[in-house]
């Protein structure tokens, strides 16, 4: 019987991270789950815990890179590997292009960009001493893709994250390390809800408007839930991607075509 894989997921303490790591659970892997709120974190590891998946925590920032290398260590220590690395965390700021402030650039790159790289950092260094290849799966946008009004610092971060992933793609490919990014459209999670917010202040929309504006024009006729996310996800973790590397595939349901 072959040794059970093990998956470790960023921002997994809700959203789309949480929607990921319980996909591959179903799929046999053990999962870590990391995130900077311990109490969001907590609960979502009791819940998995009672439906008996083999799940460990750790409570870390991504912009930390001691952090990340802790994080792996906690996978290696309780599965004895990290076989696939997904560097979900991630945040949003909306603002006009006049208005960004060097704090939020600052904010944006070290958690949406460093966090990145000091991840794919981390889980490649294990998966070198392992000696038989892996996984490391980004969470780049459609706006990584495509920029938009009122996201342009948001949008640069997921710019950067499509470059990370080839130029690690091609590195990492002798190590036989696949590196790949999904990139959603609009996800009915707490991120789209803050990012609705933060319109209103600046479109003069009503709460809800926002969303409902940015998604009116999904050819599929709905917003993404974090499962149909999850799904991509597993295929890119699975044996199934194998001769896959470097691609960042867009899954937003008929919003951005290129």
């Amino acid at each position: 019987m072959s040794k059970q894989k093990t998956a470790v997921i960023t921002g997994a303490g809700q959203g789309i991270g949480k929607g990921i790591a319980k996909r591959l659970a179903d799929d046999g892997f053990a999962v870590v789950l990391s995130d900077i709120n311990e109490e969001v974190l907590n609960s979502t590891i009791d819940e998995f815990k009672e439906q008996n998946i083999r799940v460990a925590s750790f409570v870390g920032n991504v912009a930390n890179p001691e952090d990340q290398k802790a994080l792996v260590r906690t996978a290696v220590d309780h599965f004895g590997s990290v076989d696939v690395f997904i560097n979900n965390a991630g945040i949003e700021q909306v603002s006009p292009i006049l208005d960004i402030q060097p704090s939020d650039l600052e904010k944006l790159f070290q958690v949406n960009v460093f966090g990145v790289v000091y991840g794919i950092q981390a889980a490649a260094e294990q998966m070198k001493k392992q000696e038989n290849g892996g996984k490391i799966i980004n969470a780049c946008s459609i706006a990584g893709h495509q920029s938009f009004t009122m996201l342009g610092a948001y949008c640069a971060t997921k710019f950067a994250v499509r470059s990370l992933t080839q130029t690690a793609a091609q590195e990492l490919a002798k190590y036989k390390i696949t590196v790949n990014a999904y990139c959603p459209g609009i996800v009915g999670t707490s991120m789209w809800d803050r990012i609705d917010t933060a319109m209103v202040k600046y479109m003069g929309l009503q709460k809800g408007e926002a969303f409902k504006k940015f998604a009116e024009g999904i050819a599929l006729g709905r917003t993404q839930e974090p499962e149909d996310v999850a799904k991509f996800v597993s295929y890119l973790a699975s044996s199934d991607s194998d001769y896959m590397t470097g691609q960042s595939v867009i899954i937003d349901g008929g919003i951005v075509f290129n």
